[in-house]
């Protein structure tokens, strides 16, 4: 952890204890991506490349007789956001008060996972990551908008990937809005949520930073997130009123199958 300079903060043991109890409480739920595939790691800060089990051409040998051909390989991408907790909020915490303002770390953590939700399920090319939505060969399954067929449109997904041998049980990853529409539609009057995931035979996931739905295989080996360092909370700089620390992780995402996952996108009536 000698990277993220934390021996140099003004935070005394039981402040950075709040701070990282606090991140990871916050971060359980809205890394929607981790919940649906294969998650390897954490390997450590040093850990800078995922081994794609193919090499590449090289130049010509300096020596006659010999070949050479290089190592493919998929680099990590090193994730910094960047956030301020009071200076007074956590001397108060170290007096005994219960009222924190962690403000800033709630708001490092919606756009930590944002991003790599978004990585994952729609790519970042800039990275080399191509994500589940990019690479599958499926046609987007529509919908309509006030999800009144939502049902069927997830039994048509499911009925697209069975017949490509992709076997479940199956889940359904949406962003915020869709999932609070799922979850208060009813469907004969009973729960839709419920009904999608008798279809599914698994979970629908809130997932920030998913544009409309994606059903995807959770039967393994599909989707492939490598995690170098794992994302902690990091020192940078402080000043008379705050301390400004970071989140950062580095990480890499491959898609083994692409027919293992299939879009939903709106449509009008």
């Amino acid at each position: 952890m000698d990277h993220l300079l934390r021996r140099l903060a003004p935070i005394s043991d039981r402040g950075w204890a709040l701070i990282d109890s606090e991140a990871r409480e916050r971060l359980g739920v809205p890394l929607g991506a981790r919940r649906v595939v294969d998650f390897d790691g954490p390997h450590g800060w040093t850990y800078s490349a995922t081994s794609l089990g193919s090499t590449e051409g090289a130049a010509d040998s300096p020596v006659g007789g010999v070949t050479g051909l290089r190592r493919a390989v998929l680099p990590l991408t090193e994730v910094r956001t960047e956030f301020a907790v009071p200076r007074e909020a956590l001397l108060d915490y170290d007096r005994g008060a219960v009222d924190t303002d962690l403000t800033g770390l709630d708001n490092a953590v919606a756009r930590m996972a944002r991003l790599e939700n978004t990585a994952v399920f729609h790519g970042w090319a800039a990275m080399g990551i191509v994500g589940i939505t990019e690479a599958t060969p499926h046609p987007e399954v529509p919908r309509v908008e006030d999800f009144e067929d939502y049902p069927s449109r997830i039994a048509d997904a499911v009925e697209i990937l069975l017949r490509s041998g992709v076997k479940g049980p199956y889940a359904l990853a949406v962003g915020p809005a869709d999932h609070t529409a799922i979850a208060r539609a009813a469907d004969d009057g009973n729960p839709l949520v419920e009904h999608v995931r008798m279809i599914l035979d698994g979970p629908v996931i809130w997932a920030p930073g998913v544009h409309g739905g994606i059903v995807l295989s959770l039967r393994g080996g599909d989707f492939l997130f490598e995690s170098g360092q794992d994302i902690a909370v990091g020192y940078d700089h402080h000043d008379d009123d705050h301390v400004h620390l970071y989140l950062e992780e580095t990480f890499s995402f491959r898609v083994a199958t692409p027919e293992a996952a299939i879009a939903l996108a709106r449509r009008e009536h």
